[in-house]
């Protein structure tokens, strides 16, 4: 079987999907290609530039190289109508010639071009949808005015709802994600299937070793922190709307109680010169996706106070309890193993923080979340169930 994946961005350096997919897709017997274009990371963000600056690599139209067992194949763009199309990819697909295309995406002008392409080439085609409510509803239409809900519908169902004519499934990664899918994307009901999204557990893994507890123990003391402190954990952007800096404050506050509280932060953005000015929390720049996992087991507590990231499933997977937003609709990830606290709100966070003051406590909720993430949410086991999709949709 030969695969191609369609994303609009990749990076070496982030364990997304599309980085993560192909590769064990491709340790399953299986031909990948991964196709993308010279677009950075969250390019449509305007914070983007100055969070990722000197992070994110650029990607060079035109080459090719191996990753991991699969191909990356970078496309130039062009933006038409302010959303970017992939220069040259029915060429690609030509030349790759695949029996299944699999889009990150269900709307927009990649679904489309992959969809007119299926007519000519004949692959199956599928697509995706990782827009959670909690990212994606302020571009929805919803409670907007005609115009807004005008052009939510020509820019979002009516594209969705013609591509997916030719789509055999669109896996939508938690259940609102889904109802997105159907509700405001187009995509036919039928077709849209929860299939949420993996840890890659060559990297994320709890301490099970000698080597792993050393480790530990090592980078514990390099960061300053002493054995009885209980370390809350952060990475990703540090920007407003995913408001680490409550973290921060929460931290600060159970300081003034007397409990030995500290949070690391690993990431960018506006509220960075904050995070680091408040005592007992350390900042640290983004890092290489495979590096993380060490950090996550040598803390306590992995905090997200707003929106989804796939860094939850990475730090539950490394054996230590999370604590998440109530805006959060799917919750699987962190049910039994961490606590969910009202969104923004500070008073609530700092409970929710002490109610994971008991090492024992936070030692069963982490043993339990390392053993679910496993069984799971480990990208092997939804790269197979993938391939099964696949064999059914080639007969």
């Amino acid at each position: 079987m030969r695969i191609a994946l369609l994303t609009e961005t990749y990076s070496r350096r982030m364990g997304y999907i599309f980085h993560c997919l192909p590769k064990y897709l491709a340790r399953c017997g299986v031909e990948v290609h991964v196709i993308t274009m010279d677009l950075p990371p969250y390019y449509y963000i305007s914070q983007s530039t100055e969070v990722f600056q000197g992070f994110t690599e650029p990607l060079v139209p035109g080459t090719t190289e191996e990753i991991d067992g699969y191909h990356l194949h970078v496309l130039k763009h062009r933006k038409v109508f302010g959303y970017p199309r992939m220069v040259g990819l029915a060429d690609k697909l030509g030349s790759i010639r695949p029996d299944i295309v699999q889009c990150q995406a269900s709307i927009g002008l990649i679904p489309m071009d992959a969809a007119l392409n299926k007519l000519r080439f004949g692959y199956k085609l599928f697509t995706g949808n990782h827009n959670a409510m909690s990212t994606a509803s302020a571009g929805l239409g919803i409670g907007g005015s005609f115009l807004q809900r005008g052009k939510a519908f020509a820019t979002r169902f009516l594209s969705g709802r013609l591509a997916s004519y030719c789509v055999e499934r669109c896996y939508a990664v938690t259940c609102d994600c889904a109802e997105i899918a159907w509700r405001y994307y187009g995509v036919q009901k039928r077709k849209v299937v929860t299939m949420h999204l993996g840890v890659d557990i060559d990297y994320f893994f709890p301490v099970r070793s000698v080597e792993t507890q050393e480790e530990r123990v090592a980078l514990r003391k390099e960061l300053g922190y002493t054995p009885e402190e209980i370390v809350c954990v952060y990475s990703g952007k540090m920007t407003e709307d995913k408001n680490a800096l409550i973290l921060a404050q929460a931290v600060n506050r159970i300081r003034e109680l007397g409990i030995p509280y500290s949070a690391l932060f690993i990431g960018n953005g506006v509220q960075k010169e904050g995070i680091g000015a408040m005592a007992h929390c350390k900042v640290l720049d983004f890092m290489d996706f495979s590096k993380l996992g060490a950090y996550y087991r040598a803390l306590e507590i992995g905090v997200w106070p707003t929106n989804e990231s796939t860094s939850m499933l990475d730090a539950a997977a490394c054996g230590i309890p999370l604590i998440i937003s109530d805006g959060v609709v799917y919750r699987e990830h962190v049910d039994g193993n961490g606590l969910v606290y009202h969104q923004n709100d500070l008073d609530d966070l700092v409970s929710k923080l002490l109610e994971l003051n008991s090492k024992e406590r936070r030692s069963q909720l982490g043993k339990y979340g390392a053993d679910k993430m496993v069984q799971k949410f480990s990208w092997d086991s939804v790269a197979r169930r993938r391939l099964a999709h696949y064999h059914e949709a080639l007969g």
